[in-house]
């Protein structure tokens, strides 16, 4: 990768690191689907001045489907099971469970890039990972299983979504194909967001989560990845998915309190040995050569 996808990788890494915090104290106050909307409202707000200064809202013309889809596997989805996901287990198990998306994309991918040794080990170590995460270390309440489950199910659709992106609509400007998906987000959600305000005063602590999460985690973060996408690929995008359970545990442990125990560290351990394998490039036989990503 360039200088500019090493700095777009690490800017995703720490912003998307984030959200499992910051949705732990929005859900305090706020239910689980208006934090979504509003985050998707707010990072809207904040993108489509962008985008219409730059002109570059008419690249959506025609594109309906596209977005749709992208809107669909990318935000509502993945974003409404991580934020109810959240209800019943901790922010650092939910962005440990995240970390097995570059193993969901090199199996997805198989037919573009068939599955080696290295690969199917890493398929096992993934895999393993999560069994120990789930089995050993749900920390939450009673519905931790399910929370977990659907935590896991988001970074399905995740993994689905950057894929897409590269296939479908790596030649939309990334502040459109935001403006795009978030845009059609707010809508789909805003009537259930509406019929779930709050009946009781909500804190500042819990409105700054929400504002930081539609700026800077949804707005900034998106821009940054479907930029990443273009440059890098999605197994390499993917990958920033190693960095953002540090950043979770972390804040997960320092500022909420969570316990970290051996299963966590165990089953962190597996999952990124997995995905280790899973993304290393196949060794290349005498003569043949190896296409980039395009730059």
């Amino acid at each position: 990768m360039n200088r500019l996808a090493w700095s777009l990788f690490v800017l995703c890494s720490v912003l998307w690191g984030l959200p499992y915090f910051l949705i732990k104290i929005a859900i305090e106050d706020l239910s689980p689907v208006l934090v979504v909307a509003g985050r998707t409202a707010i990072a809207a707000a904040v993108l489509i001045p962008f985008a219409l200064m730059r002109g570059t809202l008419g690249a959506l013309r025609g594109r309906g489907r596209v977005i749709a889809l992208l809107s669909t596997v990318h935000i509502v989805v993945p974003f409404l099971l991580i934020t109810y996901g959240e209800q019943h287990i901790t922010s650092s198990l939910t962005g440990i469970l995240i970390a097995v998306e570059p193993v969901l994309i090199a199996l997805l991918m198989a037919r573009a890039e068939p599955l080696t040794t290295g690969r199917i080990v890493g398929l096992v170590l993934g895999f393993a990972g999560v069994v120990v995460l789930v089995g050993l270390d749900l920390s939450g309440d009673r519905y931790g299983l399910l929370g977990a489950a659907m935590v896991l199910a988001a970074a399905v659709s995740y993994a689905v979504a950057t894929i897409l992106v590269q296939r479908r609509a790596a030649d939309l400007p990334p502040e459109t194909l935001t403006v795009g998906t978030t845009v059609t987000t707010t809508i789909v959600l805003a009537p259930a967001a509406l019929l779930n305000l709050p009946h009781e005063p909500v804190s500042a602590r819990s409105w700054g989560a929400l504002a930081v999460l539609g700026v800077l985690c949804t707005a900034v973060a998106l821009l940054a990845f479907y930029r990443l996408i273009a440059l890098a690929g999605p197994n390499r995008a993917g990958l920033i998915t190693y960095v953002n359970p540090v950043v979770a545990v972390l804040l997960g442990v320092m500022l909420l309190n969570e316990p970290i125990g051996p299963g966590t560290i165990g089953g962190f351990a597996l999952v990124v040995a997995g995905c280790w394998f899973c993304t290393r490039p196949a060794a290349r036989r005498s003569g043949e050569k190896v296409l980039e990503p395009s730059r």
